[in-house]
Parts: C-alpha cells; sequence; structure tokens
C-alpha cells in the first residue's frame, strides 16, 4: 500500500473529472497524471452513466489503463458524480492500494431527499451506498478557502499538506482544475461531431 511522501518533490496524483450537460446519456471523464510540481505526464479517458451505478468501476479501470507504478494517490471532485452516481472509495482504495481523496468546496446538509425524488422507485440502494460514504471533514487550506472530504488511505492533515502544495489559487487543486479543463474541452469536442 502507498503512503504520502509529502517531504518529496515529484509525486504524482491521478486527477479525474468530469462533463455532461442534462441531456447527455453518459458522462465524459478525464484523468491526468500531473506531479506535486505541475508538470503533466499522462491522460486517460473514459465515461460513466448518468444516474447509473457504473463510476467506481470506470475510474477503477482507468487507474488500470495507464499501467503505472509512480502514481500516489487519486484526487476526485466529490463522491458523488454524474448526477448520482456514487463513487465507492472504499472499494477503489481497496484495489489500487493508494491514498482516494475526494474534493468538494461546498458544505452540503446531505442529499437523502434529494436521492428519493431522483430515484422514487428504487431509491434504497442509492441510499445506502451514499450512507456507506459516511460523513466529509472540513479543513482551512492556507489560502483561507475551507475544502469539505472524504479520504481513504491518509490523514485529513496529509491531505491538508499536500492540497496546500498544489493549489496555487483559490480552493480547486491545480490537479482537479486541469482534469476539469479537459473533460470539458472533450465533451464539448463531441457535442460538434
Amino acid at each position: 500500500m502507498k503512503t504520502l511522501h509529502l517531504e518529496k518533490n515529484g509525486i504524482r496524483g491521478l486527477a479525474i473529472s468530469e462533463s455532461f450537460t442534462q441531456e447527455s446519456e453518459k458522462s465524459i471523464l478525464a484523468g491526468i497524471v500531473m506531479s506535486n510540481e505541475f508538470l503533466i505526464d499522462g491522460f486517460v479517458f473514459g465515461s460513466a452513466t448518468i444516474k447509473g451505478d457504473d463510476i467506481t468501476a470506470e475510474i477503477i479501470s482507468m487507474f488500470e489503463k495507464l499501467n503505472r507504478d509512480d502514481i500516489s494517490f487519486l484526487l476526485l471532485p466529490g463522491t458523488i458524480l454524474s448526477m448520482y452516481n456514487i463513487v465507492n472509495i472504499e472499494k477503489i482504495h481497496e484495489r489500487l492500494q493508494i491514498p482516494i481523496i475526494a474534493v468538494s468546496t461546498q458544505d452540503s446538509s446531505g442529499l437523502i431527499d434529494s436521492i428519493k425524488y431522483h430515484f422514487p422507485s428504487n431509491y434504497e440502494n442509492k441510499l445506502k451506498q451514499y450512507k456507506n460514504l459516511g460523513p466529509r471533514e472540513k479543513i482551512l487550506l492556507e489560502t483561507k478557502n475551507e475544502l469539505f472530504l472524504r479520504v481513504r488511505g491518509c490523514s485529513i492533515q496529509e491531505c491538508n499538506v499536500l492540497l496546500n502544495k498544489i493549489i496555487i489559487q483559490g480552493a480547486i487543486p491545480e490537479h482537479l482544475r486541469v482534469s476539469q479543463l479537459l473533460a470539458k474541452t472533450i465533451f464539448k469536442s463531441n457535442l460538434s461531431q
């Protein structure tokens, strides 16, 4: 199992972001491999079903497609992506054996009512997945911005140190900012074809 070696330069993380519209059947997932010195040296792509249950398997598949042993952590923009396609970070951590960090810039009072609304006839499984995520933990960055995290395989303190290293401004880690730009660009180019 890998741990975060925060004293080192050049540690690499895989960040995966998504892009879709309300009319989409699938989201575009874009992953970048970037060091804590902001050097990009890899890309990977995938897709997930809107309101589906396939995003956890797709994230694992994207990581495995890279076929690399130098990735020290996985960074995600939260645990509920692609319109309630819930990421099982515990399963991902068990499979990949690296720290998993899911980052959100906004606090949430919970999604139970929203899940029941969007899945009126079969919300029980989604609610179970959501409750298994557990609570998020708040950190305060050196930029004075707050982030809300769910993590596996590392401590909140380690995440705080890492995130402060890879945030250039504001609250979005550079890895996620770039992967989001890539996902949006690919999604828009697919729409125009």
